[in-house]
């Protein structure tokens, strides 16, 4: 005990005085949501997997889909680092920095709004935003709070308000930039946590081939006539883990939480540098989680059950974990601690900036303009240049202020902040009190929603000129059609079309497929109204990936002539 509350101590004055340190990088809009678009590759990359992995996949995604599919949940691992890593930052890293820098966007809502020219879809986008983010934000409370009981015998209730004080204190004073240092040293943390767990794990059940030919005697329920199916290259349910594969890799592409990191990424060559870093973080995480998860079936008499007398998933990781030293429990703990941290001041961060900018903000430059147009004077409270203009105007001075000082801005935002910490920690608390779901089905809806509405949109966006906003408008609808007609029959106890697309996984799949495919179809259906100006403001837009860039040489073998 006293070495678990040791490391403990030792980690959260870490994470505090790296808030602290970075406190100064946090006094402007841009340095708070951004780091001032200056983060290096290692931190960006880091940043990017560590928001990536949590406690949502070590404790409920593992345990699941291991306990489902044995073995071939490897593979969930490996399309993470593949395709929600490697592809996602050579496809979108790039391009998602330059067109971004080019429109002044700080937040995906925003990239919306000035990409397609419409106030009203960054609003919309917002909502979905904020909507959304909570039930994700929730489940990374329910994750490491489980893990908490089970190392201290601490109340779930307060192990989930530590949490949030200890994230708002680091987010709050240091904003995007603490949270990219505290990223890579949880980073650190977690590449040789997971490592001893497995290492740990394999050796308490007799090592890598006895556990192996342990699993491979255990049989099937959904394939019982598949010998060694947990053992099988794809398991027993193929088609099931390859929707697992998709929604949790290409998901990615279409969270705001995520996408953000190239926001703030500082230069080509750190982007280079970072699809390198992140594919492996990636490689060695993800795939050592689903490994892990992949010999649960071993733990099958110790684990809890339902009253259904199905497993409870989120309790497999652990009850592996009990049997383990003090201190590698003590490991696990700030493993778990760091992946959940990570991912939880990426999300916080995200919806309080993303309300603030893309919903207060223009809500308070459009009433101060009105009361302009009515003769009130109207001029800002904290000085010239951070105000609205003259009575007689009616616009603001300087429209990037939004009517709002940077003071007043970065109020909101920390506010908003500790409203989203708040609002997650009673839901995480009510959910594990009443039993509501489990942590895979949170991720899933929130994960499904926010995917299916933005990867299409913003992938083509960045791709392909003719994207119309009324493309947009359809995939926003029908991504989040899809995962509420889900939602709902999840709660009633109906099958959502299919018995395939009840699993909010399946309906996520779905939803970013049908946008991938809708978005270019109402986009040309849109073409032949397109306004002449409108597409000389888009080749305009389109010209920040062709800036011709004079260098100096340094040396050259040729001759002068």
């Amino acid at each position: 005990m006293f070495v678990k509350i040791a490391l403990l101590v030792l980690f959260f004055a870490v994470m505090t005085a790296v808030g602290i340190f970075c406190r100064k990088s946090a006094t402007s809009v841009q340095g708070f949501v951004l780091g001032g678009r200056n983060v290096g590759s290692w931190l960006t990359a880091f940043a990017f997997g560590t928001s990536y992995f949590s406690a949502v996949i070590f404790v409920g995604y593992a345990g699941q889909f291991g306990w489902k599919y044995g073995l071939a949940a490897t593979w969930i691992g490996l399309g993470n680092a593949l395709l929600g890593s490697l592809l996602a930052w050579r496809v979108l890293g790039r391009r998602t920095r330059l067109m971004t820098q080019h429109l002044q966007s700080a937040t995906m809502p925003d990239f919306f709004g000035r990409r397609y020219g419409s106030e009203a879809l960054k609003v919309a986008a917002s909502a979905i935003v904020f909507v959304f983010l909570i039930p994700y934000t929730a489940s990374l409370f329910n994750g490491l709070s489980r893990l908490f009981e089970m190392a201290f015998g601490i109340d779930y209730a307060w192990c989930v308000l530590g949490m949030a004080v200890l994230t708002g204190i680091y987010v709050l004073v240091g904003g995007y930039m603490a949270t990219a240092v505290n990223d890579f040293i949880q980073g650190i943390v977690m590449l040789f946590g997971i490592c001893a767990v497995v290492v740990t794990v394999l050796g308490s059940n007799g090592g890598f081939m006895k556990a192996v030919e342990t699993l491979s005697a255990v049989s099937s329920e959904s394939a019982p006539a598949l010998s060694g199916a947990f053992v099988s290259f794809f398991g027993p349910q193929p088609l099931y883990l390859l929707g697992v594969v998709l929604l949790t890799s290409l998901g990615t592409w279409g969270l705001p939480q995520m996408v953000g990191k190239f926001y703030a990424i500082r230069d080509e060559n750190a982007i280079r540098k970072g699809t390198v870093i992140s594919t492996l973080f990636a490689f060695v995480v993800a795939g050592g989680c689903y490994f892990l998860g992949g010999f649960g079936r071993l733990y099958a008499g110790s684990i809890e059950y339902t009253a259904a007398g199905t497993p409870a998933f989120d309790s497999i990781v652990p009850t592996m974990l009990q049997t383990l030293p003090d201190i590698m429990i003590a490991v696990v703990m700030i493993l778990v601690l760091s992946a959940s941290m990570s991912t939880l001041s990426s999300l916080v961060l995200t919806s309080g900036s993303t309300l603030t900018l893309d919903i207060i903000a223009p809500a308070v430059r459009a009433l101060r303009a009105r009361g302009s147009r009515r003769g009130i004077a109207t001029v800002g409270a904290e000085g010239s240049g951070n105000g609205c203009g003259t009575a007689d105007s009616g616009t603001c001075q300087d429209r990037d202020e939004m009517c709002m000082s940077e003071r007043s801005k970065l109020l909101c935002i920390r506010l908003l902040v500790l409203f989203f910490i708040a609002v997650s920690s009673v839901l995480a608390i009510v959910q594990a009190k009443s039993s509501v779901t489990f942590i895979a089905q949170l991720m899933g809806i929130s994960w499904g929603a926010l995917a299916g509405a933005f990867l299409a949109p913003f992938l083509y966006g960045l791709y392909w000129k003719r994207t119309s906003k009324a493309a947009v408008w359809a995939s926003f609808v029908a991504g989040i059609a899809v995962m509420s007609g889900c939602m709902y029959c999840t709660f009633t106890g109906r099958v959502f079309l299919s018995p395939f697309f009840t699993s909010p996984i399946n309906a996520g799949v779905l939803a970013m497929l049908l946008d991938l495919v809708l978005v270019p179809l109402v986009s040309l259906l849109s073409l032949l109204r397109t306004d002449a100006r409108i597409n000389a403001s888009i080749d305009a837009m389109f010209r920040c990936y062709d800036r011709t860039v004079n260098v100096r040489a340094i040396s050259s073998l040729e001759d002068e002539d």
